[in-house]
């Protein structure tokens, strides 16, 4: 016998969870609970020839094989089960019991386990009647508080919809699922209302109500609504005792308050915003001041000001003209600015005062006349609910932050939009500080922490920020930090180089500082650490660099091209490990999306168009239809970029494992031929460059005992770059190529270098000769160099060309004549041009085997200088065979 079942006291997620089962299962017999609430009684009473529902009292006295158990995870054990029973467990709370052998579960976070039975039903396009699906609609709509509960999911709506469209009937649903209530219930609820104390335990209000029960009374769980309604606590426990039992019944509207959490310890269980416990043996004094203690362990404090407030914010001084504030709102869009004389704060300037001022011609007057003044600030130490007040009651959208009489920083409406728009997710920093240490060698992590300390204690706040923190998320990491300091980093920098005895480099200009670490260095320590003073960027015209001013951590962050560089850990103590994301950028990772933090960021920085396309073949992410919209929007402001920052971009990108991907898609975009109009890249040049990477793995590479392995890797990086570059441009004409190079300022050497692959190209006709003597082969190959020869050997789809290349790399180039200058001087020839004819006249023959000895070459010296005495060609005396290529 198989069966489908769920938790005594069964409510209408429970009764519609088991009808839905019994429509999957058919082999299954639908058990009712043996309680059941009142309206469900009703319900199943008038409906009884359309359910299949079984009572207990009618169950078969058989042995039963299979439970099905819905909307719970644990069962009484039932007459005719034994220890070989399967359980499968079908629950939308989070799996809470250890599985024994012989028990499985499956579920999903949503907000009824109706829910998931409904799109079972939906998929396998099983029929539903309208007494059927206004059941099931009923069991979704009880346990979403119709769809109001913040544990509702869009899968709820959406199972809600379908349900509609099959005919449940909202009469029907709102009858029973909206019953009166009872006389009983009444009286308790009075009796619950006269004893309920509300509590602030950890800055939360939560209310506690407790009952003494003459007799049982159904559907307790329909008063705590009426109980939250009416107190509007954060949370609320209501405790009903009967007897030697209490039953506890929890409602939450904040995920700070895990009732779930809180009534595991009392035996109970449920989800995070619904709980209940069944306690045996303890009165309702003593579970009160237990539940109490329970929630000063687990409720989450409210986010403090100091939280989300930013700190190095622009402020203004009290004798600055509106005029001059005017100019300051629109270089950095701001809505308003904080107003100080000294530390201490004066008032709060806004955009919509500024405007009328000037309005009325009133330009030079200082601001201190048009300030918004009072009580419009908070301490650090608040929730931010106090902002939020501060906001409503004076209308500003931000609010000055003040400690001990000085202005420490400023909290905006966006701050407090992006606080109660995400999710409080249970903190991360556990996660991030084990990941941190999976990655960071542990002498490099102890170089940190000291980094760190020596930031805290002048003050100020030390962050990794950028790729490092992005690569750690994707599963990727690197070792490339970027530090940031939330105060002057070369002072930190300085007192860091005090410390550690190391030299320090620093910019003011930029806000930066190296400390340079010399000497034997642990394994795992770079050579230096790079700090950088957080800071704000304003672009005073398209295309060009920034100026930069200190500023806060968050602005530094949003001054980054894009969302997903954004993301930053805090390196501090108390906060090690917490991860900062103001922008979205953790979310984009996980979509997979490259994404620009503002409409103006490709007109703010045009060469962002190159690096969004780079990240995006890099890490396998798409450009978002609106970033790609700005881009083809912004190509024209390339032409006015530097050639110098056009360049450091594209290099970048032909140092990419496979960058045929990147340029493809730049080619696409229309960015390549804004670079120049004649470079085009398609299948064909692609094809070249994996060819490319695949022979200068075989090519081989210098070797011996002064050669540095770190040293060679970067000189094989620089040389494949070029190569890169020399076939992207080898279609080019030497006017093109001229234009290209004088555009993007490439340096002398890799102009040449372009140049020379170019004119090597125009002889490869010459290399296709059918007979060709080896001395021409290596007269015609020794002008060039190693890279660019072997940049034809891609190039060239003739065999031959490249066995002759070939030839001349591993045998030709290494051939030289036995007898030098020294022989000829001895033959008493004067120096001068005759040495260099005559010897590389003499190497001519070695190559095509006309001499082969050292007396053979002697021979044939004299003879040379026999003949440039006499006045003939050295080149007119040779004898003997030659030997073709």
């Amino acid at each position: 016998m198989k069966i489908i079942t769920s938790h005594e006291r069964a409510d209408m997620d429970a009764l519609a969870s088991i009808y839905a089962a019994s429509l999957l299962y058919p082999d299954f017999i639908a058990l009712l609970p043996q309680k059941i609430n009142r309206n469900l009684r009703d319900f199943v009473a008038l409906y009884r020839e359309a359910l299949p529902f079984v009572e207990r009292r009618h169950l078969p006295h058989r042995r039963i094989s299979e439970v099905i158990l819905v909307d719970t995870q644990t069962i009484a054990p039932l007459r005719g089960m034994d220890a070989h029973t399967r359980i499968h467990i079908i629950d939308h709370h989070p799996l809470e019991v250890p599985l024994g052998e012989n028990i499985t579960f499956e579920g999903d976070a949503v907000g009824a386990t109706t829910t998931l039975l409904t799109e079972k039903i939906r998929a396998q396009g099983i029929a539903l009647n309208s007494v059927g699906a206004s059941l099931l609609l009923m069991g979704i709509y009880e346990d979403t508080g119709s769809l109001s509960y913040l544990t509702t999911t869009a899968r709820d709506a959406q199972a809600a919809a379908w349900l509609l469209e099959k005919g449940a009937d909202l009469r029907l649903v709102g009858e029973y699922l909206h019953h009166p209530l009872s006389s009983e219930q009444r009286q308790v609820l009075t009796q619950l209302l006269n004893q309920s104390t509300l509590h602030t335990i950890r800055g939360r209000n939560i209310c506690l109500s407790a009952v003494v029960l003459d007799q049982y009374v159904d559907e307790l769980s329909s008063l705590i609504h009426q109980i939250m309604d009416i107190y509007e606590p954060e949370a609320c426990f209501m405790l009903a005792q009967h007897g030697e039992s209490v039953q506890i019944i929890a409602r939450s509207e904040t995920d700070a308050i895990d009732v779930a959490a809180i009534l595991r310890e009392f035996g109970g269980g449920g989800h995070s915003k619904a709980a209940a416990a069944h306690c045996e043996g303890a009165s309702i004094e003593t579970l009160s001041a237990d539940l109490l203690r329970a929630l000063e362990r687990h409720v989450v404090p409210p986010v403090l000001v100091r939280e989300i407030m930013s700190t190095n914010v622009h402020t203004l001084p009290v004798d600055m003209s509106i005029r001059e504030a005017a100019q300051l709102m629109r270089r950095y869009g701001h809505e308003g600015f904080p107003v100080v004389e000294g530390d201490r704060l004066v008032g709060v300037l806004t955009r919509s005062d500024v405007d009328r001022a000037l309005h009325h011609r009133r330009g030079e007057t200082p601001i201190r006349s048009i300030l918004y003044t009072g009580p419009v600030y908070v301490s650090p130490t608040a929730p931010v609910d106090e902002v939020q007040r501060v906001m409503l009651e004076s209308g500003l959208g931000q609010v000055p932050v003040v400690e001990d009489g000085r202005f420490v920083g400023l909290v905006t409406r966006t701050d407090l939009i992006k606080l109660w728009s995400a999710p409080l997710y249970p903190s991360r920093r556990p996660e991030i500080r084990r990941m941190m240490e999976e990655v960071l060698p542990p002498a490099l992590r102890d170089l940190l922490l000291t980094a760190r300390d020596v930031a805290n204690d002048m003050g100020y706040s030390l962050y990794i920020v950028g790729g490092f923190v992005r690569d750690l998320l994707l599963g990727s990491p690197t070792l490339d930090l970027d530090l940031v300091v939330e105060g002057d980093a070369i002072r930190m920098a300085e007192e860091l180089g005090r410390r550690l005895g190391a030299r320090v480099r620093s910019h003011a200009r930029f806000g930066t500082a190296k400390v340079i670490l010399d000497g034997d260095r642990a394994t795992g320590v770079p050579p230096s650490l790079d700090f950088v003073t957080a800071r704000t960027e304003f672009y005073e015209r398209p295309s060009v660099l920034p100026q930069v001013e200190r500023s806060s951590i968050k602005q530094d962050l949003y001054r980054r091209d894009f969302t997903i560089n954004t993301l930053a850990i805090c390196l501090d103590r108390g906060r090690y490990g917490e991860l900062l994301d103001y922008y979205g950028g953790e979310r984009d990772i996980r979509e997979k999306r490259i994404q620009v933090l503002h409409n103006l960021s490709f007109v703010e920085d045009p060469t962002r168009i190159l690096r969004a396309v780079r990240f995006e073949q890099r890490l396998g992410f798409t450009i978002e239809a609106r970033t790609e919209e700005l881009i083809g929007e912004a190509l024209d402001l390339l032409d006015d970029v530097s050639g110098e920052r056009l360049r450091h971009e594209l290099y970048l990108i032909l140092a990419e494992d496979e960058p045929e991907k990147a340029l493809d898609r730049l080619y696409r975009l229309g960015v390549l031929q804004h670079l120049h109009p004649a470079l085009r890249f398609g299948r064909e040049v692609a094809q070249l460059f994996v060819r490319l990477r695949e022979r200068f793995s075989a090519w081989p590479q210098p070797e011996g005992p002064g050669v540095d392995a770190a040293d060679l890797a970067e000189r094989q990086a620089a040389a494949m770059r070029l190569c890169y570059l020399a076939i992207l441009t080898s279609t080019l004409t030497p006017k093109e190529l001229e234009e290209l190079a004088n555009r993007l300022r490439f340096s002398g050497r890799d102009s040449r270098f372009l140049q020379e692959v170019r004119r090597l190209r125009e002889m490869l006709s010459q290399l296709q000769s059918t007979v060709m003597l080896r001395s021409t082969i290596y007269r015609l190959l020794s002008q060039f160099s190693r890279e660019a020869r072997f940049v034809i050997t891609v190039l060239t789809d003739s065999e031959l060309v490249r066995e002759r290349l070939d030839l001349y790399e591993r045998t030709l180039s290494t051939v030289s004549p036995r007898i030098d200058g020294h022989y000829l001087r001895a033959l008493g020839v004067p120096p001068g041009p005759i040495y260099g004819e005559i010897l590389e006249r003499v190497r001519d023959a070695v190559l095509d085997g006309q001499v082969q000895t050292l007396e053979e070459e002697q021979a044939l010296v004299r003879r040379l200088v026999g003949a440039a005495h006499n006045g003939r060609s050295i080149g007119d005396k040779v004898n003997g065979a030659k030997t073709p290529a």
